[in-house]
């Protein structure tokens, strides 16, 4: 890390309009004929490289350097419910397989619940050398402390490089107080995840509103954390055999207060997810009414697909949240997807460029969606769905 300084002795009237001028971001103010750089800095040193010679300069701070061979091991947090594992957790156990064979690392799972020991033998088919499992009265329900302590116990016993965990509601919770006991760093919602020889975790993730994608390294701080979102990675296939061990963990139960006191538990009706979709029809703003959504919905039910949409239907009130693809949607890996009248933005994109099949049709044949798309159709959705549906309801559309 480093710090911007200002030469404030070398200071005029005219390199301080200067100054403010360079800065894209208005982080450079003038006080009182004296410089000041604000929150709104982003470091991108435009100032140093353009500016005065010698008025601003970055200087590097000096960060004590950590013995990265003291931290061993790849390690996932196994999200579930009531012993029930979510998905996303076999998808981090394949992800973390490859970047520990990068360094030659173990592979751990961490289950932390009440009467979970059985359900963990379940992890050892997809080739996790050791599951740790906090099995505890007092963690039978999420509760944010005792569960953060739990963590806490693992990483201070076994001391992973790395930790894994689903960006799920839990998730997202348990992470950052993870993180924040350790005084380490945090990625959210990465797209790509790489290993370094010097087992540097590579987090790769869509930056300024899907603008860039961010290369994220943490390297003087360890265990290094990571979430990443269900459908993202893809799941190993599940071995008939089981290998690796079940480690039951002790640790201090007084460790396990919590001020939350759970009284009740009321279990939400499942909903179909888009994110489970095997085919699904998304479009977006080159849908010019509402009431066009019923050409979209007669598609989406000769192939037995779910309907998703772009943002800007969900702004107008159109269509559900539940149903959003993107960034700040959800993320699906259906076997087909039919994009109807979507540009194709990052955001988007990067909900959706694992499909199997992409089929894009849009009347913009520089759409940035073609460039994820298997298959492109340039022209009008109100001319290409219509006699998409004629020729399915014939026999001829797709198979």
């Amino acid at each position: 890390m480093g710090k911007l300084v200002v030469n404030q002795e070398k200071l005029t009237p005219s390199i301080i309009e200067e100054l403010v001028s360079i800065c894209p971001f208005g982080a450079i103010e003038d006080k009182g004929g004296k410089i000041e750089v604000n929150a709104g800095c982003k470091m991108c040193k435009l100032c140093v490289k353009n500016g005065p010679a010698g008025v601003m300069e970055f200087v590097e701070e000096e960060t004590e350097a950590i013995d990265k061979s003291l931290w061993r091991g790849v390690a996932v947090y196994v999200d579930h419910v009531e012993g029930d594992i979510h998905p996303v957790t076999y998808e981090l156990i394949g992800k973390a397989k490859e970047l520990a064979a990068k360094i030659s690392h173990p592979v751990y799972a961490v289950f932390v619940g009440h009467d979970v020991k059985d359900r963990a033998e379940e992890l050892l088919h997809y080739g996790v050398d050791e599951v740790y499992v906090y099995d505890y009265e007092e963690l039978k329900d999420f509760t944010i402390e005792p569960y953060t302590a739990a963590m806490e116990e693992f990483i201070n016993k076994v001391k992973p490089s790395t930790l894994l965990v689903g960006a799920t509601t839990v998730g997202r919770s348990l992470a950052p107080r993870v993180a924040a006991r350790f005084k380490t760093g945090l990625t959210a919602d990465c797209t790509i995840l790489d290993m370094k020889e010097n087992t540097d975790l590579v987090q790769i993730r869509p930056a300024f509103g899907g603008n860039i994608m961010a290369q994220i390294i943490n390297p003087n701080n360890r265990p290094q954390l990571a979430t990443v979102r269900y459908k993202v990675m893809n799941a190993p296939e599940r071995s008939s055999e089981a290998s690796g061990k079940i480690t039951v963990a002790d640790m201090d139960k007084s460790k396990l207060g919590s001020n939350i006191n759970v009284l009740k538990v009321t279990k939400k009706v499942v909903e179909a997810s888009i994110s489970d979709a095997e085919v699904i029809v998304a479009v977006g703003r080159g849908l010019k009414a509402e009431k066009d959504l019923a050409m979209i919905k007669e598609l989406a039910d000769l192939l037995g697909a779910q309907i998703a949409t772009t943002r800007p239907l969900i702004e107008a009130g159109w269509s559900d949240a539940k149903k959003q693809i993107g960034l700040s949607g959800r993320t699906v890996k259906p076997k087909l997807i039919i994009t109807c009248g979507i540009s194709g933005a990052v955001q988007f994109a990067a909900g959706m460029n694992n499909s199997e099949c992409i089929i894009s049709i849009n009347k913009d044949p520089k759409a940035s969606i073609f460039n994820v798309a298997h298959y492109g159709i340039v022209g009008d959705i109100y001319e290409i769905i219509p006699k998409l549906i004629s020729d399915i309801k014939e026999g001829k559309g797709i198979a």
